[in-house]
């Protein structure tokens, strides 16, 4: 049986998702004998540089970061890792596509942890559109990783629950654990040998980049529709929907409510509006506003926007 310390890892990534995976390598005494993490970005007021959450943890473990800005064509960063002769290659949200000369330096391969079930969901953005769609489950898949876009052969699978309690804040949680504690029962299982990969079918479901034109509330969609668009992408970015006098407001919390409306009134109009209620229009009824942000404003729940911020009934969001 091998131990855990004698298996040498590279480890690439770079959010939180990330970091938890590299933690529990540590934890569990891999030898992470590098990391590579996207470059520090510009962040907050004052515009200072910000390192990525790998970067901190690696740094105060003493791990040597590497932050190339490209993998693709980099004789540099090919040959340092060549030099590190690692079994493993874990990658997780690292941001950038590895070719092929990459991919083929460690002894068992580059493993990447994607938050989705495989074949559904591959692309940047999983998590998200498993609760955009209405999925009832999602979960982690570890995989052996290829020159494409999430293609390569499945290793192991764990699923959670997705719940109408849960949004994308909660999911991430949820599966950065599961796919910390995945990634170590891939690494050791490949290793032993009791890993069989599976090929992934050629049927598949896309998971594309979430854009800021894709984040408007369309109130012709259905309640529960709305209601697991804005879900599925709170608390970040954010959803949002626009009043016809110009008004902006960001989204992150509503409740469907299926109900028949006068099929007269056009969807997108405030049916209500209270000291802690505001209803809006869709296709099958109309959706109540929980959180919202005005512009220039801070996030809050609909009773405190509503003190300070005026809404006519029968206005329109467009």
């Amino acid at each position: 049986m091998v131990k855990n310390s004698e298996i040498k890892v590279v480890f690439m990534g770079t959010p939180d998702f990330s970091k938890e995976s590299l933690k529990k390598l540590v934890e569990e005494n891999f030898n992470v004998v590098a990391c590579l993490t996207n470059e520090d970005k510009p962040s907050g007021r004052g515009m200072k540089l910000k390192m990525s959450s790998v970067k901190e943890y690696a740094l105060e473990k003493n791990i040597p970061v590497y932050q190339p800005k490209k993998v693709r064509n980099n004789d540099e960063i090919i040959g340092i890792l060549k030099e590190y002769n690692p079994d493993f290659i874990a990658v997780v949200a690292y941001g950038k596509i590895l070719p092929k000369e990459i991919l083929d330096i460690p002894k068992y391969g580059c493993i990447n942890v994607h938050g989705s079930l495989l074949p559904k969901y591959r692309g940047a953005a999983p998590m998200q559109w498993s609760i955009i769609n209405g999925e009832k489950k999602t979960g982690i898949t570890t995989m052996l990783m290829d020159v494409g876009m999430d293609t390569g052969d499945m290793l192991l699978k764990e699923e959670i629950d997705i719940t109408d309690k849960d949004n994308l804040e909660s999911i991430h949680d949820k599966l950065m654990v599961v796919g910390a504690n995945l990634l170590v029962e891939t690494l050791v299982g490949l290793v032993e040998g009791n890993i069989t990969a599976i090929k992934q079918p050629e049927e598949f479901t896309l998971a594309p980049m979430i854009t800021r034109e894709m984040t408007k509330i369309d109130f012709n969609k259905s309640s529960r529709e709305i209601f697991n668009f804005v879900r599925g992408l709170s608390p970040f970015p954010g959803t949002y929907m626009t009043l016809d006098d110009g008004r902006k407001f960001k989204v992150f919390s509503v409740e469907p409510v299926k109900k028949e409306v006068d099929k007269k009134i056009e969807n997108g109009t405030a049916l209500l509006v209270s000291k802690d209620k505001l209803c809006i229009k869709c296709s099958d009824g109309y959706v109540s506003i929980n959180e919202i942000q005005p512009t220039n404003s801070k996030r809050m729940d609909i009773k405190a926007f509503l003190a300070g911020n005026k809404i006519e009934y029968n206005q329109k969001f467009i």
